[in-house]
């Protein structure tokens, strides 16, 4: 799979664009230098000749297919390394945090990652998700031809293309209408209320075409419905507002913060905060949403 994956890429390929081959197994090499879409052949050789051998430097891997890239960085165009591995690095820079560190400088180059996850087992999912995610990039675990070809043909603009960065999306509930809600899932994307607007907090990316679906519980206004039952010791010195505390099922009521409930129509208000690929400061985005009271059959496929 990981030999037949680039095969599919390459055949999406403009003939200007270049692709260069870097392993890691045994020994760090360059297997194949910048060499034009155009030469396919030469390209699709050289992984044909791919074997697995040795032990896995992916540490040292990653460095050198930086420095390739880099060198032949091109001004406005999609400068990425794509990454197939198990996530199995067992010799030189193995530790977690330090492959983090490594990334995080190296994605300050404006040279973002892919990372493939492949294999079961000894797959190192977490570690995965983490690498993409610090290197201003995604994940994807490829087990199947099919799973390659969404990936690396049907969605291969939201693979390769990163359209923002650092991209955050903060939800405002109208207490005038909606008593509580819980997020469901999501839980290791979670930032703090204050994060939102921090720009040097690291956030995801959003790909062409990428689209993002969050799930939401909401109690409306009104409802009969309890909240979960909350075990939380009232503070001793301060004092909390008045519902505003989270409960252990995740649960949330409505916050006001001293304010009066916004009696207007709008159930919530949806805040996007994201970087330009080249940026250092973010813009933000709001966009209201009022329920019109349509049934599920009426709703549109989003």
């Amino acid at each position: 799979l990981v030999k037949e994956s680039p095969h599919l890429l390459v055949g999406e390929l403009r003939d200007d664009d270049h692709v260069a081959i870097v392993t890691y197994a045994g020994k760090t090499g360059l297997e194949l230098p910048s060499t034009p879409a155009a030469h396919s052949r030469e390209i699709l050789a050289a992984l044909d000749g791919l074997q697995a051998s040795g032990s896995t430097d992916g540490g040292m891997g990653l460095q050198l297919a930086y420095d390739i890239a880099k060198a032949n960085f091109v001004p406005g165009g999609v400068n990425r390394v794509i990454l197939c591995t198990d996530g199995d690095f067992n010799v030189g820079v193995t530790n977690q945090g330090d492959l983090v560190r490594l990334i995080e400088e190296k994605a300050k180059s404006n040279v973002f990652l892919t990372v493939f996850g492949f294999g079961y087992g000894n797959l190192k999912d977490s570690t995965l998700e983490l690498l993409a995610d610090k290197g201003n990039g995604n994940y994807g675990y490829i087990d199947s031809r099919r799973e390659a070809e969404k990936l690396l043909v049907e969605q291969v603009g939201g693979t390769l293309v990163t359209i923002a960065k650092d991209v955050k999306i903060k939800v405002e509930f109208n207490p005038a209408q909606a008593s509580a809600y819980r997020l469901i899932g999501y839980e290791n994307r979670l930032l703090k209320k204050e994060d939102f607007n921090n720009d040097q907090v690291d956030a995801g990316e959003i790909g062409a075409g990428h689209t993002v679906t969050a799930l939401y519980e909401v109690i409306p206004a009104g409802a009969n419905e309890p909240m979960p039952a909350v075990s939380v010791d009232e503070l001793k010195y301060q004092r909390t507002e008045e519902g505003g505390r989270k409960s252990e099922a995740g649960s949330r009521r409505t916050e006001t913060g001293g304010r009066k409930p916004e009696v207007s129509g709008e159930l919530l208000t949806v805040k996007i905060r994201y970087k330009e690929t080249t940026a250092d400061e973010s813009r933000k985005l709001e966009f209201p949403l009022t329920d019109r009271g349509a049934d599920f059959a009426s709703a549109s496929g989003d």
